[in-house]
C-alpha cells in the first residue's frame, strides 16, 4: 500500500496538527494542495462537499477530513499511543488540543494579517492577490475578534504566552515529558502554521522563546529530537506528574480561553433554543451567533463556534470516566490553572460526525 495523501498547504493551521501527527508516528505520507482535478471530483464529495483542510485521502479512496479525526483514526489503530492514561495528564493533553484548536485563533489571526511591513510579500506567495488578503483583514478577522480595539490586548496576551511556554520548553521537551501527546499535535497547530512560520510572529518566537521555538522545530522531525535534554527518556513523566510550568501557562491561557468558552456557550445554548426543530443529522456550521465576553478589562466580539464544544467534551467525557479519588486529583489541578468551569460548560444538544461533518444529534 503506498502513502496516504494530505491535502493540506504549509501556512494552514489545522494541517499543522495532522502533519506532524504523521511525521511522529511513522506514517508514509505525500502533501497536496486541496485545488486540484482529482481533489474537486473525487475527493471533495466524500469529505462531505467542505472544502476544509486537512483531508487525508487512503490509496483506496477512503476520505478523512479534519485534523481532530484524522488524529483519531490513527491512535484508534495505534493504541491511542500519543494519549496519556494518568487522569492528570489525560486531562492536561485535552486541555491543550483544545486551546490548540480554538483557543489561538485571535493572535494566529492578528500576527498574519495586521502586520503588513513584515508579513506582505510572504502571504503574496501564498494568497495570490492583494484583494484576497484585504478581504480576510477586513471581514474574517473580525469575525474571530482580531479588531483595533483588541489589539494590543492580543499582543500582551501572546508576548506571556512566548515566556511561558519557553519557561516550560527550557526544562522539557514536550508538554508531558519526553514524548508528544494529542495536546502538543493541537497546540502544535497555531504555533507552526501561523505564529511560527509568518516571518512577524516567527521573529518574536526565535528573538525572546528559542526553546519554544525548539519545541515547533522538533515537533516536525520523525525522530524525538532532544539531544539538549539529560534525561532523553520517551515517555510522559512519572507519576501523573504536570509541571508547575505548565500550571502557570495553562493559568495564563485560562484568562481569554474560559470567558469566550463560556459566553460562546450561552450563545449557542440560545440559538438552539430558537431551532429546537432541527433535525438529527444537520450539519454543524463554524459559527452559529455572535458572543461578547471580557478579558482583562476589554470587551470582545467573536463568532461563537459549536465545535469548540465537540472538542471540549473530550475533556468532559475523560473526567467522566475517572474514579473519585481520579476525579480529587483533576478537580485541584483544574482550579489551580483556573481551568474548573470548563467541565460544566455544555451545549444543549451533542455533536457527532457522520460522512466527514460534524452534525447535530
Amino acid at each position: 500500500m503506498g502513502p496516504v495523501t494530505l491535502y493540506g498547504v504549509p501556512f494552514s493551521l489545522f494541517t499543522g496538527r495532522a502533519r506532524s501527527y504523521l511525521i511522529k508516528a511513522g506514517i508514509d505520507y505525500r502533501e497536496e494542495p486541496h485545488t486540484s482535478p482529482h481533489f474537486n471530483a473525487e475527493v471533495l464529495p466524500k469529505a462531505g462537499g467542505r472544502r476544509g483542510i486537512p483531508t487525508l485521502e487512503f490509496p483506496n479512496g477512503d476520505v478523512i477530513r479534519d485534523g481532530v479525526a484524522i488524529v483519531d483514526h490513527f491512535e484508534g489503530l495505534n493504541d491511542e499511543a500519543f494519549s496519556p492514561k494518568t487522569p492528570k495528564q489525560l486531562i492536561v493533553s485535552c486541555i491543550l488540543d483544545f486551546i490548540g484548536a480554538e483557543g489561538m485563533l485571535r493572535p494566529a489571526m492578528h500576527y498574519r494579517w495586521n502586520f503588513n511591513e513584515d508579513n506582505e510579500e510572504f502571504l503574496l506567495i501564498h494568497f495570490q492577490n492583494i484583494r484576497a488578503m484585504a478581504f480576510i483583514r477586513e471581514n474574517v478577522c473580525p469575525m474571530w475578534g482580531v479588531t483595533p480595539k483588541v489589539h494590543e490586548l492580543i499582543e500582551t496576551y501572546h508576548e506571556v504566552s512566548l515566556q511561558k511556554l519557553n519557561a516550560h520548553f527550557t526544562r522539557h521537551p514536550y508538554f508531558l515529558g519526553g514524548k508528544p501527546c494529542r495536546g502538543d499535535f493541537g497546540m502544535i497547530a497555531p504555533f507552526y502554521g501561523h505564529l511560527g512560520r509568518d516571518p512577524a510572529p516567527l521573529s518574536l518566537m526565535q528573538k525572546n522563546a528559542v526553546r519554544l521555538f525548539r519545541w515547533t522545530e522538533r515537533m516536525n522531525r520523525p525522530e524525538p529530537d532532544i539531544g539538549e535534554f539529560e534525561n532523553r527518556e520517551e515517555s510522559y513523566l512519572p507519576d501523573d506528574e504536570v509541571p508547575q510550568t505548565l500550571i502557570e501557562a495553562l493559568a495564563h491561557f485560562a484568562t481569554d480561553l474560559v470567558p469566550e468558552t463560556q459566553a460562546a456557550c450561552v450563545a449557542i445554548n440560545e440559538w438552539l433554543a430558537e431551532n429546537k426543530d432541527l433535525p438529527s443529522g444537520t450539519e454543524v456550521q463554524r459559527g452559529v451567533a455572535m458572543c461578547r465576553f471580557d478579558v482583562n478589562g476589554i470587551e470582545v466580539e467573536a463568532i461563537a463556534q459549536p465545535f469548540r464544544f465537540y472538542v471540549l467534551k473530550r475533556m468532559q467525557d475523560a473526567y467522566g470516566s475517572f474514579s473519585k479519588d481520579g476525579k480529587a486529583e483533576v478537580d485541584i489541578m483544574l482550579h489551580a490553572c483556573n481551568m474548573r468551569e470548563l467541565l460544566d460548560l455544555k451545549l444543549d444538544r451533542d455533536i457527532g460526525r457522520d460522512r466527514n461533518l460534524e452534525v447535530w444529534m
